[in-house]
């Protein structure tokens, strides 16, 4: 089964989160999947000094080039990505996420998914094929899906009214636990919205790809 992990940087404050991408990759490979790599091909929206936390003043990133860090060099432009060709996609957490593959960190519920990325999950979404979106990533979800689908990002209430802002219908979950909207076929699960170690973010993800793989199997979880 062939599927693919979208990538947002790499590292949680400006990119794709790397625990939970790396969780998300050995759970994938583990069960037997072939994994592609996608990124945008587009300017980070931001560049952070991951040892101070403060923004790194008059840097410039690429998302793709940066993501092809955790892909070990083998990732694909998400704008030249045919849906057709996976069975399932997963998008891991981190701030990228928000800032990257999305504007949510700055406008919120107002916000618009990156025009590539928003193709390739659209036409998955249209295709009845499954997605996992772990940490932050769900925030995508009702730009992808449309009013009244399920998701969670943990138990942050903020975050959960926007969410709901947009028409999503959040459910609160605990780290270890996802949520699965049978309808979309679309799975969430906190990740490091909660997690207080890298232990704690597994037990949800692994959880989570499982599940996503059964849908894409065609069966119930």
């Amino acid at each position: 089964m062939k599927v693919a992990v979208v990538l947002s940087g790499c590292g949680v404050s400006d990119g794709a989160e790397i625990h939970e991408s790396v969780l998300t990759m050995l759970a994938l490979t583990r069960a037997g999947a072939e994994i592609e790599f996608l990124a945008p091909d587009i300017p980070q929206a931001r560049v952070v000094n991951h040892l101070s936390g403060e923004a790194a003043a008059g840097e410039t990133r690429n998302v793709l080039v940066e993501a092809a860090r955790i892909a070990r060099g083998k990732i694909k432009d998400i704008a030249l990505a045919d849906s057709g060709d996976y069975a399932a996609a997963f998008f891991p957490g981190g701030y990228g996420a928000a800032t990257n593959l999305s504007d949510f960190a700055d406008k919120g519920a107002a916000c618009t998914v990156q025009p590539d990325v928003l193709r390739f999950a659209s036409a998955m979404a249209q295709a009845g094929k499954p997605a996992c979106y772990i940490c932050i990533a769900p925030a995508l979800i009702p730009q992808i899906y449309g009013p009244g689908v399920k998701l969670t990002i943990g138990t942050d209430a903020a975050t959960a009214k926007q969410i709901e802002a947009m028409g999503g219908q959040h459910i609160s979950c605990p780290v270890h636990e996802f949520v699965v909207d049978q309808k979309h076929k679309v799975v969430s699960t906190p990740a490091y919205m909660l997690a207080q170690n890298i232990a704690e973010a597994a037990s949800g993800i692994e959880a989570a790809v499982a599940t996503t793989l059964a849908l894409a199997k065609g069966h119930t979880p």
